[in-house]
């Protein structure tokens, strides 16, 4: 209680700081965007309507007036999030779920860039008469669930996919270049044969040199496209540094979902099942991280860890927020989203955000503004509100212990790579013979059967009562 009094006089001081003249405007924004009392205070504001499937990516403009999604339907929706009303919408060009839309940089929003579960990374140019022109940027020979934008470049991008390779595009020339195929480590650090299944890619704001991958197994691996010629074939998977928590090095039961940058180049690494790790610089285990194991490993500091979620049905992200990535938050299988203190992994805040899953968050650029999306077909937005907030429901540990179990439960089974295919194959025919008969019918099902319409493997854990097996996105 001392502690909410203490927050609480800290937020009332800076506001008598700004109406004397002390505090400037910026500084005022940045202190009250990262204070815990209006953090506490978020809840939902809206909804954005318009998907006719799962939304799977949501992402602000550099100015954080627009909103852009994507989806199961195949559109890509701009959004005047603050009216809530769509700005444009248009066919991708896809044929399967979208997975990633972003801005380009300096481009007046005109250029949105896409990846989907067809393996196909897509480019939209917003033209003049409110026309889009889309075409195909690259492709791989698997799904693509992440893009990563460089900092500041109107044309530099980078994609990474199920098959293992990442490729850089260059939007001035009509070409993608495979850059490197992530491989496995060996215990003698040769070359191994079997690539690693990627899911996400992030490139270090401070540094635009170096990115971070991560995929189907338990490392986070940082590049340095310095080392790289623009020609995979004669490019070696070397990486300068990689990143595991102590316990999860060689135990190859989990893998990452998704990765972030903060402003200060830590790392967070979310792992499928398993939980959220904050990585300093000096925290790496090397190029060579089974060479790195013993007594140096023991060394090293061991990450900041967020817990009390569940991370399982789904390609879930993570993101930073505040304006100085003061906290961490992530969706979950339960359908609500938690954000901890950075500093401390406090959960601070813990609201139902999906009926069923929610996936990705996108924070608003400048000022305390959440964007959502999950199974169901609506955008939610979320401010600090004037009403009074509970910010953590009187079950929070009964919700935290369930997820819990349903975490140990489930890492007492294990699945190869080809039962998982086969039982994405299985519920790819019934997602297409589902949009055969709705096109047949020509009806849109309302947003209460939507869990019908997203595919994700599911388990029978008995944890997420009501949710419809949806597909890993």
């Amino acid at each position: 209680m001392k502690r909410l009094y203490k927050s609480t006089d800290d937020e009332f001081m800076e506001f008598h700081k700004r109406e004397i003249g002390v505090s400037q405007p910026r500084n005022f924004t940045r202190r009250i965007s990262a204070s815990e009392v209006t953090v506490k205070r978020l809840d939902l504001c809206g909804k954005l309507n318009g998907h006719e499937g799962c939304v799977n990516t949501i992402d602000f403009n550099a100015t954080g007036d627009v909103l852009v999604s994507g989806s199961d339907d195949r559109r890509v929706i701009l959004w005047d999030w603050a009216t809530r009303k769509s700005k444009l919408s248009y066919s991708s060009g896809h044929m399967d779920n979208i997975f990633q839309a972003r801005f380009m940089p300096f481009s007046d929003d005109r250029k949105v860039v896409t990846a989907a579960a067809d393996g196909q990374v897509r480019f939209g140019l917003l033209l003049e008469n409110g026309q889009v022109e889309t075409k195909r940027l690259g492709r791989h020979q698997g799904r693509v669930h992440n893009l990563a934008v460089e900092p500041g470049s109107p044309y530099i991008l980078y994609s990474c996919s199920e098959d293992g390779f990442v490729q850089h595009y260059d939007l001035r020339s009509n070409s993608a270049t495979k850059i490197l195929c992530c491989s496995s480590f060996t215990e003698n650090n040769k070359q191994s044969s079997s690539s690693v299944r990627l899911n996400s890619i992030v490139i270090d704001p401070r540094n635009p040199n170096y990115f971070a991958v991560g995929g189907s197994d338990e490392y986070a691996r940082v590049y340095d496209i310095r080392m790289y010629q623009m020609d995979a074939s004669h490019n070696t998977d070397r990486p300068v540094n990689t990143f595991c928590p102590h316990h999860l090095i060689e135990t190859h039961e989990v893998h990452i979902t998704a990765l972030a940058y903060s402003s200060s180049s830590e790392l967070l690494v979310s792992y499928n099942d398993e939980l959220i790790y904050l990585f300093q610089k000096n925290m790496g285990l090397g190029s060579s991280p089974l060479s790195s194991q013993g007594e140096d490993a023991k060394k090293l500091d061991e990450p900041q860890v967020y817990s009390g979620h569940r991370n399982s049905r789904t390609v879930k992200g993570v993101s930073f927020f505040g304006p100085g990535d003061e906290y961490v938050m992530s969706g979950s299988d339960c359908g609500r989203i938690f954000i901890w203190k950075k500093k401390g992994a406090k959960l601070v805040r813990l609201m139902v955000g999906d009926r069923h899953i929610v996936n990705q968050l996108a924070p608003h650029p400048y000022i305390p503004v959440l964007a959502t999306c999950g199974i169901e077909k609506t955008i939610k937005l979320w401010t600090p509100s004037s009403k009074n907030v509970t910010p953590l429901p009187r079950d929070v540990q009964k919700i935290m212990e369930a997820n819990k179990r349903g975490r140990e439960d489930h890492s007492r089974a294990t699945l190869t790579p080809d039962v998982i295919m086969h039982v994405l194959r299985m519920h790819r025919r019934q997602a297409l013979a589902y949009v055969e008969r709705r096109h047949t019918r020509g009806d849109i099902e309302s947003d209460e059967d939507d869990g019908g319409e997203a595919y994700v493997l599911g388990f029978s854990d008995g944890d997420t009562e009501g949710a419809s097996e949806c597909s890993i996105s």
